[in-house]
């Protein structure tokens, strides 16, 4: 059999085809070497490449590794700023890292609430200057909480913070930058303060609007009232210390032993807590043509036997058994056991 050589359109045909059949090996009469310009049928078919979309207007500039040293660096932060929160407000806090971004500076502004509590840090030896963004749905219920509001979270206020506010959120943002700079320790020794606080965000440009900047976002929960926290790192400030965030500098931080005086700065903070001691002397139930026949002097008879225990609860959870009694002419109770702690299921 004469030897056969394919032409150029023939070989593209065959590969084509081989292309839309999956890689199926296709029949062909056995051939010579090529001639020059010819090209061979067991030519292995051509490789496709993925493409991957890359958007100008967003430019990636701070590297991965950088980006898992800030993300786990801020982890940690999260927690020890969520522990100084609940000594300071005498409530459970709960501050957790949501994400750790990059976006261009005007996308960041626009997202934002309108008022809202915008602070401009200075952050030596940083260039440039920072961002804390505290969104107004977690600011006022803090700010209650600190004039000795209760736990209902009333309508949230969308008006700039009046003199007095801003004196008692300062606490909160000084209490911030406190934890930061532990935080930044073993990266940068950080001088931390605050330039400005503004309440629209749209009002400063601390870099041009496309430029990227690094957005490390808090959801902070303060009992059923949850608020977002937005730190705002532009690249240019964090452009010349990118080798310094590497998992050697930052790691040790999240590792790091409470120490004792830690320990007994928050339990003197904790003991002068107020709490709600509650002691139910009986239950019984009454229809609603008794409640309302009620007058003073009336007696409401209930199954409680007098040697039974009363049930004492702290903060809603049930702590003691005690006795009711008199003490200097006053009502009191005598705590008789101490019941063991409420075991959570699940």
């Amino acid at each position: 059999m004469a030897d056969e050589v394919l032409s150029q359109a023939e070989v593209e045909s065959l590969l084509s085809q081989m292309e839309a059949g999956g890689g199926r090996a296709v029949a062909a009469p056995a051939m010579a070497a090529p001639a020059a310009g010819a090209a061979a049928i067991n030519k292995a078919p051509r490789t496709r490449e993925k493409v991957t979309p890359y958007d100008f207007k967003r430019p990636e500039r701070v590297g991965k590794e950088q980006m898992r040293a800030l993300q786990s660096l801020h982890e940690g932060f999260g927690r020890n700023f969520g522990a100084a929160m609940s000594a300071l407000l005498r409530s459970i806090v709960d501050v957790k890292l949501t994400s750790v971004d990059q976006l261009t500076y005007s996308e960041f502004v626009f997202s934002l609430e309108n008022p809202t509590y915008f602070n401009v840090l200075r952050a030596e030896p940083l260039e440039g200057n920072l961002i804390l963004d505290i969104n107004p749905s977690i600011l006022y219920p803090i700010i209650d909480r600190l004039l000795g509001g209760g736990k209902e979270a009333g309508p949230v206020a969308r008006r700039p913070l009046t003199e007095i506010e801003l004196r008692l959120v300062s606490r909160i943002t000084q209490l911030f930058l406190n934890e930061l700079k532990r935080a930044w320790e073993n990266v940068l020794a950080l001088k931390l303060s605050v330039e400005r606080v503004e309440s629209n965000p749209q009002l400063v440009q601390i870099v041009p609007p496309n430029e990227v900047v690094v957005l490390i976002s808090f959801e902070l929960m303060l009992g059923d009232i949850r608020g977002m926290i937005n730190l705002c790192i532009p690249y240019n400030s964090i452009e010349r210390i990118g080798s310094k965030l590497t998992s050697n500098s930052w790691a040790s931080y999240g590792k790091q032993t409470v120490s004792a005086a830690s320990i007994a700065q928050i339990s003197r903070q904790i003991d002068r807590s107020l709490v709600d001691v509650v002691v139910t002397m009986a239950e019984t139930r009454i229809t609603t043509e008794d409640l309302i026949g009620l007058r003073v002097g009336d007696i409401i008879t209930t199954d409680h036997d007098i040697r039974s225990p009363l049930q004492v609860a702290v903060q809603d959870v049930t702590k003691f058994h005690a006795s009711p009694g008199a003490f200097k002419g006053q009502k009191a109770i005598r705590i008789d056991a101490t019941l063991p702690p409420e075991k959570k299921l699940g």
